[in-house]
């Protein structure tokens, strides 16, 4: 803070250098022009007023603006209700604070509204970069964020157009997890109650339902699509339950469809997993809360979305950016498919052992 207790300027660590504001300006950006005693007295000068540029100042003369930004295109009850997004956006936090950078998130209705929040962004120069999420087939931002000039990355992907780099998941992997374990436990009558298949991820799972499906010999496979929120996990459950075959297992996309569904579930007076068996695509602690503690692919979304933000960054300072391996989540076994007191890693159902009888979740999951 200066002497007159207001924000220092530029001016201000000038005039304490006794040499001009392009010359500070110079050493302070690293430009050719002045001595490397004045940069470092410059450096001093800084550190002792504590000073910091203004944003817009930052904006208008084209230096960066040390924002990352982050849109998704989906209604915003799910984004507040999956935590998913929560760990995502964590994760990159903690890697873009680490170099003082902020992350602008906004959420949107459409695929056309975000490219039109990035159009916005790199008018005002409001953001360094992006971050994109939930590929749609046919996809149109990856070009379109290219074609802008900004630097960005894909959380999940790849990209099948090439325009952008990614952090990839394996979901086909994830799924073939889920089938192997069904199998095992002898189910043959299957229903998986998906995200919307539009997004490129959803889509690929369906692919690995389906072909792993057919390769281990299920009897009856069914995909039910939702658009990921609790009403759709509800009515897509009711259709699968009342539609003959009956399914002895469900896969949920995610844990807001689960627990929807798993009312369902109990009003037909159905028990889990003896009479259906319940799988969950994400981990979390509803999933350790609830009981029958529910089966569940677990993957590090926290380090995912550090993942995320350590390669935007390392193509926000031109760096060489390694191929970062794919994803893959893993299976975590419990009572809703295991049956009570034989979950794999986690607590019987109802031990104290477990620290919470009542729904605290064990040390690792809240590790997660």
């Amino acid at each position: 803070m200066s002497a007159e207790g207001r924000r220092p300027t530029l001016r201000d660590i000038a005039e304490r250098c006794g040499i001009s504001e392009a010359a500070a300006s110079f050493a302070l950006n690293g430009r050719p022009g002045v001595s490397e005693a004045t940069r470092r007295r410059v450096l001093e000068v800084v550190e002792e007023l504590n000073w910091s540029p203004h944003p817009a100042a930052r904006a208008l003369t084209g230096a960066g603006s040390s924002t990352v930004g982050f849109v998704v295109a989906r209604d915003p009850r799910d984004v507040g209700t999956e935590l998913f997004f929560h760990r995502l956006m964590t994760g990159m936090q903690t890697v873009l604070s680490a170099r003082h950078y902020g992350l602008l998130f906004q959420v949107v209705a459409s695929v056309e509204e975000e490219i039109a929040t990035c159009r916005r962004w790199r008018d005002e120069r409001r953001v360094d970069g992006v971050v994109l999420v939930d590929l749609r087939q046919d996809d149109p931002r990856p070009a379109a964020v290219a074609a802008l000039g900004l630097p960005g990355v894909v959380a999940g992907g790849p990209d099948p157009g090439g325009h952008l780099p990614s952090v990839p998941v394996d979901d086909a992997a994830g799924m073939r997890a889920v089938m192997d374990h069904l199998r095992a436990r002898g189910h043959d009558r299957v229903a998986y109650l998906s995200g919307t298949p539009g997004m490129l991820h959803v889509h690929r799972r369906i692919e690995s339902f389906e072909r792993t499906g057919r390769e281990l010999g299920f009897q009856h496979l069914r995909t039910l699509s939702t658009d990921f929120s609790a009403a759709a996990g509800e009515s897509a459950t009711e259709t699968a339950l009342t539609t003959a075959p009956r399914p002895t297992a469900l896969i949920y996309d995610n844990e807001v469809l689960a627990v929807a569904g798993l009312g369902v579930v109990r009003r037909h007076a159905l028990r889990v997993p003896d009479d259906v068996a319940v799988v969950v695509w994400e981990d979390t602690p509803v999933c350790t809360a609830l009981r029958p503690a529910l089966t569940a692919l677990r993957r590090d979304a926290v380090g995912f979305g550090a993942d995320v933000a350590r390669r935007l960054l390392c193509l926000l300072d031109g760096a060489p950016m390694p191929e970062p391996a794919e994803l893959v989540p893993a299976l975590v076994a419990r009572a809703s498919t295991l049956g009570e007191g034989r979950a794999g890693g986690d607590p019987p159902c109802g031990d104290p052992a477990g620290g919470n009888p009542s729904g605290g979740n064990s040390p690792q999951d809240q590790a997660d």
